[in-house]
């Protein structure tokens, strides 16, 4: 009898292969190639239609992804927060009364003690802001856990509570903030890294993808798992690679304003040299957003804290039979939550150099959206951090997209978001039940 066990040819076609081999998630794929798609017609109908294409161009996506970041950064605490069969409808107004609370601090509060500039304001005020939103998200999540009052009802009340509060703490525009505070918005070239040090993270982005592939390679090989053949890891890291330094060159691209250089060789007590230009590179807000993502997707995918949240979302009662304490869980992750949300209110005031109490309206609903569309089942159980980004990205693109084509009302905007998130969810639906 011939053994034939290790000679059958794989199964499938070339691309389920290819797919198996690489371990790429078809939903992520297919996430990936919608906002591609997004981004090439919105690109294509202004060349067509408008005699200019604006959509694809550096400035644009450096644009694109200074506006993507505050969205992004809650949308990855939402995926806890669905994934444990909760919501969150208040975190626009956490976001709205946290940004208001630090615009005070920096103007009327901390000035007056420490002086004009000093460097101690922005610490303390970002330190405030963040304690600030995880206070408020414990306090919501002891109320969801130990008094099992619905979730849903809880952050509605929290949603009209803080934006009032927001209201009372100031009725007015807070402005100007402190200079280095504002950095963390991404306004201007003096927010970005430069050049020369996003090229140079690029690099070492690109060795840390390398050094995750081979110490995941050997991992495998160590706990008894078959790795995956060596083109399939090869192809992953060089596309990883790939897209880090085209993001590097695309930012790079995105040259300082003339004005900008004036001011920056002034302060050098030099003339402008002619032929001079400097690139934006990475802002700040996206790097504060990569950081998070990078970290939740640890917490996630590699910690006892992640496995306990998706133990919960998938049978809440086999989790606390099995010895979770399923209350306590609830309250750190609204407590993450509410803390994301204070890290958005530093983003979204920075960027406006000012505190408003209406900021952040009717960003609870985006950051669901993103969430949902980034593949995070509103059923608990499912979901990714990455996905989630994507889905931030998707509604940030349909928002920019409609501004450059001369949609830029409001109204529209979410019409289509709308349209966007129901057709999100039914395809979902649709590839789930193929998958089964």
């Amino acid at each position: 009898m011939t053994d034939t066990s290790h000679s059958q040819p794989p199964q499938g076609s070339a691309v389920s292969r290819f797919l198996r081999a690489t371990e790429i998630d078809q939903g992520f794929l297919g996430r990936i190639g919608a906002l591609l798609l997004i981004w090439l017609g919105f690109h294509l109908y202004g060349a067509i239609f408008l005699d200019q294409g604006l959509f694809l161009t550096p400035r644009n996506l450096w644009n694109l992804s200074v506006q993507t970041a505050y969205i992004g950064i809650m949308a990855t605490g939402m995926v806890l927060i669905i994934i444990m069969r909760e919501i969150d409808l208040s975190i626009g107004s956490i976001m709205g009364f946290v940004g208001v609370v630090m615009g005070l601090m920096q103007v009327d509060w901390l000035v007056p003690i420490l002086g004009l500039g000093h460097p101690l304001i922005w610490i303390v005020t970002v330190a405030a802001g963040l304690a600030m939103g995880a206070l408020i998200g414990a306090f919501q999540g002891v109320l969801i856990a130990y008094l099992a009052i619905p979730s849903f009802i809880v952050t509605l009340g929290g949603l009209l509570v803080w934006r009032g509060a927001a209201f009372v703490a100031s009725g007015s525009t807070i402005a100007p903030l402190d200079a280095t505070f504002v950095l963390f918005g991404g306004a201007g070239p003096f927010a970005a890294m430069g050049s020369t040090g996003s090229w140079m993270l690029a690099i070492l982005a690109c060795a840390a993808v390398i050094w995750i592939t081979v110490v995941g390679r050997n991992a495998r090989r160590k706990h008894g798992f078959a790795p995956r053949p060596v083109w399939a890891e090869s192809f992953v890291a060089g596309f990883a690679c790939l897209v880090i330094l085209g993001a590097a060159a695309v930012v790079n691209a995105y040259n300082w304003a003339p004005g900008n250089l004036k001011i920056y060789f002034e302060k050098l007590g030099e003339p402008v040299p002619e032929g001079a230009a400097f690139g934006h590179g990475f802002a700040y807000p996206l790097l504060l957003m990569v950081v998070i993502v990078v970290a939740m997707t640890v917490l996630m995918n590699r910690t006892r804290f992640g496995r306990y949240v998706f133990a919960i979302g998938g049978n809440p009662e086999a989790a606390a039979l099995s010895g979770i304490n399923t209350q306590a869980m609830k309250v750190k992750v609204f407590a993450l939550m509410g803390a994301l949300a204070g890290l958005a209110a530093i983003v979204g005031s920075a960027r406006q150099n000012s505190a408003t109490n209406a900021m952040g309206v009717f960003d609870e609903l985006y950051v669901i959206a993103a969430a949902v569309i980034g593949g995070t089942s509103l059923a608990g159980g499912v979901g990714t951090i990455y996905g989630a980004i994507i889905g931030a990205l998707v509604l940030s693109s349909l928002q920019t997209g409609m501004v450059l084509i001369g949609f830029g009302d409001g109204s529209y905007q979410r019409m289509v978001t709308g349209v966007a998130l129901v057709l999100a969810v039914w395809l979902d639906i649709v590839y789930r039940k193929r998958m089964k």
